[in-house]
Parts: C-alpha cells; structure tokens; sequence
C-alpha cells in the first residue's frame, strides 16, 4: 500500500461530482494564501514538529504537558465601566458566578494619563471602561476580594507605572504580601503605537517604562506576569492571523532584549512574560495560529537568547473572542460566534479565555449577556469533554500544514522585521501599522462586495424590526464625571501636598536619569496619594506627550469594486460635483476625545479618497473646538466623526453647538461607529446629518455624504441632473 493518498484518484471523484476540475474546490484566503480542498500525510513530510509532544520543546501541543486534564482553563471576563463602586459590584458577581480570574478595563481617561477632572475627557469618563484616579478608586475597585487570593489582569499600557503603582498600594492596604500577588499588567506598548493608540509618551521613554516594570516585577512581584504581549488588538484592527503572529512575536522580542539591556539574566523575568491573542472567525486558522505561536516563540527564544530554564522558552496565552467580528445586525448570533471562536482558543491550547457578550457591537454588555458569555466557557469546560484530550487536534492534516504554512510566513516577515533593526525601529518607520491598515481595507471590501459573507449582514439579512430588542447597558457620563470628580477633589484636601509634590518631582529628576526605577517612585508617589494624572504629568513635562501620525491606504478598497455599477456611479457623480463647483468634494474624518481606535476612522478616509474625495484625516485625541478649527482651516464640505468608545452623546452635539458659534453650520456632520439606535434621535436632534451604524456599506455612505453635501455646496437640486449611465 501507498505511504500517501492516492491524490489523482480524488481529483477523478472530485471532478466527475462536480462536472468540472477540481481545482474548483481550493479557495483564498483573506491574507490571499492559497488553500487546498484536501491534506493528505504528504503535505506533513517536511514538518517533523508534528510528531513531538505537548509540555516539551518546542510546546507546538501544548505549554504543559497535562493541559487540561489537571485543571480546565481560568474563565476571565474582561469588564469595567463607571464607577469603581459599580465594577466592584460586577466583579463579586462574576466571582460568585464561576468565573476564576479577573480582567479589569479601564476608561480612555485613564489609559490616557488624565484624571477625571482635566477638560480633554469630558466624554471618555467611565464609559468604556472604569474610572481610576486614586489609590482610593483600586481600593474600592477591589472591596471585599482578596488579592492574594485572586488573580487579577489588568489591560493598562500608557499609564502602566501610577495604575500598576496604586494596584500594589491597594493590596498592601488590604494586607496582601506581594509576593503572593498573581495576575497580568499588560504592559505592551509597542501595539499601542501600532493599533490602540492609548499611548502617552514617545516610544523611547516608553520602552524605558516597560523595562522598568520587567525589572521591579523580576524582584517583587514573582508571580506577576509583567508584560502581556497583545496580538489581540491588532487582529481587531484588521491584521490577518499571519501578521498578528509576527508582529506579536516581534514584539515579544524587543521586550526581552529591553530587560537584558537592564542586566536581568534572561531566566529570571521571561517564565513571566505571557501573550494574548484574538480568536476571530476562521475556525482552523485561529488553532493552528495559537499551535504555531508557542513553537515559533520557543524556537526564537533559543536561537537568540539560548536561556537554561526550559520554563523560559514556554509561551502561556490569555485569549479573547473576536469583538470586531460581532454584529449590530442579528445580534443573537454573536452567541454563535463567540462559542465556535471560545472552542477554537481552547483546541488551540489556551490558559485563560475571554469570552466577549453577544451585545458588544451595541454598547457595554449588559449584566444578562455577561451571564450568557461566561456560561459558554463553563458549558465548554463541564459538558463537552473537549477538557479530556490533550490537543486533540493534533495529527490532523490540515491543521497540522495549517500550522507549518502559519509559521513559516510568520517567520518570514520576523526575518524582515529584524533586518529592519526590530520592531521598535519598524514601528517607528509605521510600516507594521501600514501593513495592518492595508489589511484591514481589504477585509471590509471583501465583506461589502460579498466575497466574505457574514450572516445577517450582507446575506441572509432580515427585518430589523422582526428582531427581538436587546436591552444594552447605558452609562451617564456626565454623573460619573461628577461623582469622580467629587471623590478626586475631597483625597486632594485630605492628603499632605508638600509630600506629594516631593514624590512627583523625584519621579521628574529621575526621567532624565535613566538608573533609578521608575515603579518604585510611583508607588511611593501613590501611597502619598499622587493621582493618575500628577503621576503622568510628572513624567510628560520631561518627555512630552507623544502625537501619532495617519494616513490612507491607496486604491484597495476600490480594487474590489472597479467595474461595479454602483462604484462607477458615484466615482461619476463625484466627477460631476467637481465640475459644478470647481473642486473636489472635501471630507474630514475626525476622531473626539481619548478614543484611539482608529480602524473605522482609516477605514472611511481611504474608502472616500478611492471614490474621489479630498480627505483630511485629524490627529487622534481631539477636543470638539480642534476639530472645527481644522474643518474650517481645510474648507470641508463635512466632517465624519468616527466613534467606538461610547462619547458621541457628549462630543458630537458640542461639535455641532461650535459650528453653529462660528458661522459654519453650512460644514456637514456626519457620524459613524459603534452608535446604539436609541442614540440615533438625540443626534439628529443635535443636527447631525446622517448617522452609519456598524456594518454599513462604505460605498452606500460615499453616496448619501455626497447627496447631504450637495445643497451646502451652493448647487441647486436640479443641477444633480439625470443618474449616471454608468461611464467614467
């Protein structure tokens, strides 16, 4: 008998049911990699890794070798909002309710390195996450739950040294031995300047922070994981399973050769380090993705670093199911959506796992969707068995050349990363960034031309008004605003300020020395009472407050739609419009208070600059006022406002209010993102012109923005003419 598959003799079979090749059955993927409709033993030959066992180098089964026979996965579910009070509240309830761990989000205030009280976030407080200015705030955030006994995540980057600071001051004060303390700060800043944008320093001074917080962690906290290295935000912000597997690796590396920089042997800080990566959609892909991860990492951190202790060449991953692959459409079946990608995180190996709420595309989850989303992990773990196989998956022939092709083309682009100089130096250039938003606009042409189908959203839509409501979370801002702002105001009069203020300018002086450990000046500053922001201005008035740049991809999104009748036809009257005003329509796509997800925002500036506007793309982190001065400054014909974080009920209506001041109302505003309906009316009542919720076709919004801008134009309605023919 043949060691392979008689292959020739299936493409007969396959060819004769299909009346044609069967070449017809391989398919592309998204990334643009070919696929084959069958994997035989052949396409394993050259992958000896297959064969080697899970807890063992290079981990491609497994990071331990019993996996989940031993203990299941820790359930973690990533939630802050409001108040610290009502996220305490949630947590105790999540405990209670089976869930292992906790993850914590903050708000965009925070993230940012401002307190409640400073002007720039009126809209951001409490809303996409919780409020912490003070060592008062973490206390109460962890009211009544032990910290020595409680493994607690935290996704904090920017402002990593006050948040991480006034943790362990919060645990000191409940009486926790740090020692004993378990959990994560994420502590990634090199994704932040690549996708999420919650910076604040330059990357210099903010890979002198990250090192800061390997070494104090590396002395103090040996059961704290001092970086999780975060593929996830990149897959979120469009980058396909190959470039969120280089960049994250890369990444991983730069940090290590950051803390041996410091004179920390490789073995005391890198059992530590831990990743977190996204699960989308593409079931196989995302196991394969997380198999291929740990034997890439291992077999990097050999070659480079040649560390003792095996535990150091272990990749541990924390997960979390796609957000950005729920839909505001058919909302129920993100339940669908987020079991197949939670199944496909715990075939891949995973540690711990995220399972997002089948409302996120709306607004925060509520209390029932939370339920139902942390049940389908405990669903998973008692009732499917998949806790009693190690890497069950393991030997199939697809997943396994899966794995192989995922490793290799990420190896690749790791080669070209370290010939750039690494990945600080390639981040510094935007190229990893650009590579991703290319990405990203191909995704979303492919989704609108239907080539990728998501049901409910391009097929099998049905009526909304036939879907059964969703009750969603709402937040007051401007009562957590108050309420943050009263507690900030009454530890400012309590404490001692000439101590404070010693603190803050020791944490100054040592900005420019690079020996002394800037942790250990935060949690000094912090047991004084400093606030998040003080401790963050402290550093900026040294460094400054880093600004990142934009900018639009060219002509993908238009190569999915050159012939299509519906492109050619407001590609025409575009055309037209220019020649009845003598120019361009113009667009500014803008981006108010600390929300730095700026997918949607690239997304729309290079879709509309395709069709054949001028567009203008704003600096993130703008105030209403930076905004309308820039739209007048252009001479726009209207500003896009690109939402995610939950602000546009405060910002967008002062937007609007500042046009009207300065005599520019005829300047159109036009809203987009993550918006609730019941947002829709208050908006339109503000004088925002049209409002795209999440899935809109891009080319369906070029449209109705060109029709809005017409009359501010100065072109009368009947100089529209008859629709186009089609021609160019």
């Amino acid at each position: 008998m043949s060691k392979h598959a008689d292959l020739e003799h299936w493409r007969r079979l396959a060819a004769a049911e299909l009346g044609a090749s069967a070449e017809r059955l391989d398919f592309e993927t998204v990334e643009g990699s070919r696929r084959k409709a069958l994997y035989t033993r052949a396409d394993l030959d050259s992958f000896a890794d297959a064969d080697t066992i899970p807890g063992a180098f290079p981990f491609l089964r497994g990071a331990y070798a019993s996996m989940y026979t031993g203990r299941p996965w820790t359930l973690r579910q990533y939630a802050g909002f409001s108040t610290a009070r009502e996220s305490n509240e949630f947590y105790r309830k999540s405990l209670a309710a089976g869930q292992r761990g906790l993850s914590v989000a903050f708000d965009l205030a925070t993230h940012r390195g401002f307190d409640s009280d400073h002007p720039r976030v009126v809209g951001d407080v409490g809303k996409a996450g919780v409020a912490v200015d003070t060592v008062e705030d973490m206390a109460l955030l962890f009211d009544g739950i032990p910290l020595e006994q409680t493994s607690v995540s935290m996704t904090m980057n920017g402002a990593v040294l006050p948040i991480l600071a006034m943790f362990i001051v919060a645990a000191e004060e409940q009486g926790a031995r740090l020692e004993r303390l378990s959990g994560t700060i994420q502590n990634d800043i090199l994704k932040e300047f690549m996708v999420r944008n919650t910076y604040i320093y330059p990357p210099a001074p903010s890979m002198r922070i990250v090192g800061d917080v390997i070494e104090y962690a590396s002395r103090c906290l040996p059961r704290f994981n001092p970086v999780s290295i975060s593929g996830y935000h990149m897959h979120e912000a469009g980058a396909p399973a190959r470039l969120e597997l280089a960049f994250t690796l890369a990444d991983g590396l730069s940090y290590v050769r950051t803390a041996l920089q410091r004179g920390l042997d490789v073995d005391a800080f890198a059992p530590r380090l831990s990743f977190f990566f996204a699960v989308g959609a593409d079931f196989f892909t995302e196991v394969s993705k997380l198999r291929a991860a740990r034997m890439l990492w291992a077999r990097l951190m050999q070659k480079h670093f040649s560390p003792r202790d095996p535990a150091s060449l272990r990749l541990r991953m924390h997960c979390q199911t796609s957000g950005v692959s729920l839909t505001a459409q058919q909302p129920h079946n993100n339940i669908t959506r987020t079991t197949l990608q939670a199944l496909a995180a715990v075939l891949g190996g995973t540690q711990s796992l995220h399972t997002n709420a089948f409302d996120e595309a709306l607004a925060l989850p509520s209390d029932f969707a939370a339920q139902l989303a942390r049940n389908t992990q405990l669903i998973l773990q008692h009732e499917t068995g998949v806790d009693k196989v190690v890497d069950p998956l393991g030997g199939s022939y697809f997943v396994e050349a899966l794995t192989q092709e995922l490793a290799q083309g990420a190896s690749e682009l790791i080669e070209e990363i370290e010939a750039r100089g690494g990945m600080t130096e390639a981040v510094a250039e935007g190229w990893p960034k650009a590579r991703i938003s290319e990405a990203a606009t191909r995704r979303q042409a492919r989704i609108e031309r239907g080539i990728d189908v998501i049901v409910g959203v391009n097929r099998y839509q049905s009526d909304p008004s036939a879907e059964p409501p969703v009750d969603i979370r709402s937040i007051d801002n401007r009562l957590v605003r108050q309420e943050q702002i009263e507690r900030l105001a009454r530890v400012r009069h309590q404490r001692d300020q000439r101590a404070v203020q010693q603190h803050l300018d020791a944490l100054t002086a040592a900005a420019s020395r690079e020996p002394q450990n800037l942790v250990e000046l935060a949690i000094s500053a912090a047991r004084a009472r400093a606030s998040v922001g003080e401790i963050s201005e402290a550093l900026e008035s040294v460094w400054g407050r880093h600004s990142g740049e934009s900018g639009n991809v060219v002509g993908a999104y238009a190569q999915y739609y050159a012939e299509e009748p519906v492109w050619l036809n407001v590609r025409s009257r575009i055309r037209q419009f220019e020649a009845l005003t003598g120019r361009r329509p113009r667009l500014l796509v803008a981006k108010l208070g600390q929300d730095g997800h700026d997918r949607g925002a690239r997304l729309i500036a290079s879709a509309f600059a395709d069709a054949g506007f001028d567009v203008d793309v704003g600096p993130l982190f703008q105030t209403p006022e930076e905004v309308v001065q820039q739209a007048i400054d252009n001479d726009v014909h209207a500003i896009g406002i690109s939402t995610q974080a939950g602000a546009h009920l405060t910002l967008v209506p002062s937007l609007v209010a500042r046009l009207r001041e300065v005599g520019a109302e005829d300047i159109v505003t036009v809203c987009g993102g993550i918006i609730p309906d019941a947002d829709y009316p208050a908006l339109a009542a503000a004088g925002v012109a049209l409002v795209f919720g999440p899935g809109t076709p891009i080319v369906e919004a070029i449209d109705q923005v060109l029709t809005s801008i017409w009359p501010a134009a100065g072109v009368s309605p009947g100089a529209e003419a008859a629709p186009s023919d089609g021609s160019v």
